[in-house]
């Protein structure tokens, strides 16, 4: 299966028409076998949903087999991704919730985060719940990548207690996601967390 990085590279969250080409490039080459190209088929269909091409991508993520365990993990979060963003974030929970559970039993780490990370999006009635879970599981993980997520996790938990008017803890989760950035984020997460600090 694909490690975390090599779709990094391929992603350019900016700009999904950017990735949407990249990752039809990717699927083309002959260097990936049919559940690494069914992979990158997951992330087809994400960057063609980000686009707003809904049908589009919910037929794409239809036609992948998908027999393989951390596949299917793929196809669930994509297709609960596609239902948030599409307005059916209450059909997208479910979706997420048998991703986390599945890919925990997997021992698939960063899907696992992943995915508790899209049900406090999801589920936002609940989402402090859900963000405080993906953080206590994040914090037991041992791949840098999967680390990373405590950057993200800390500042959204942060906003959220923030919109609540809760300002005095969403400081403490802004300095937590700012230490979290210098440690293992990007100069952009690191950006990210001192604006959010300066806001609060």
């Amino acid at each position: 299966m694909l490690d975390q990085q090599t779709l990094d590279r391929l992603w350019d969250s900016d700009n999904p028409e950017l990735s949407e080409a990249r990752f039809r490039a990717a699927i083309a080459e002959e260097g990936f076998d049919a559940d690494e190209r069914a992979e990158l088929t997951t992330q087809l269909g994400r960057a063609i949903g980000l686009q707003g091409r809904f049908e589009e991508a919910d037929a794409l993520l239809d036609s992948i087999d998908g027999d393989e365990p951390t596949v299917a993990v793929r196809v669930l979060l994509e297709r609960g991704r596609l239902l948030n963003s599409s307005g059916q974030a209450a059909m997208a929970v479910p979706l997420f919730e048998q991703a986390a559970e599945l890919a925990d039993h997997l021992g698939e780490e960063f899907l696992a985060v992943d995915a508790l990370h899209m049900l406090a999006i999801a589920d936002s009635a609940h989402a402090e719940t859900w963000r405080r879970s993906a953080l206590e599981y994040a914090s037991t993980v041992h791949d840098p990548r999967t680390k990373r997520w405590m950057v993200a996790l800390h500042n959204n938990l942060g906003w959220t207690l923030h919109d609540a008017g809760r300002c005095t803890e969403a400081m403490v989760e802004f300095q937590l996601a700012e230490q979290w950035a210098e440690r293992v984020g990007t100069p952009r997460q690191q950006e990210l967390a001192r604006e959010a600090i300066n806001a609060c």
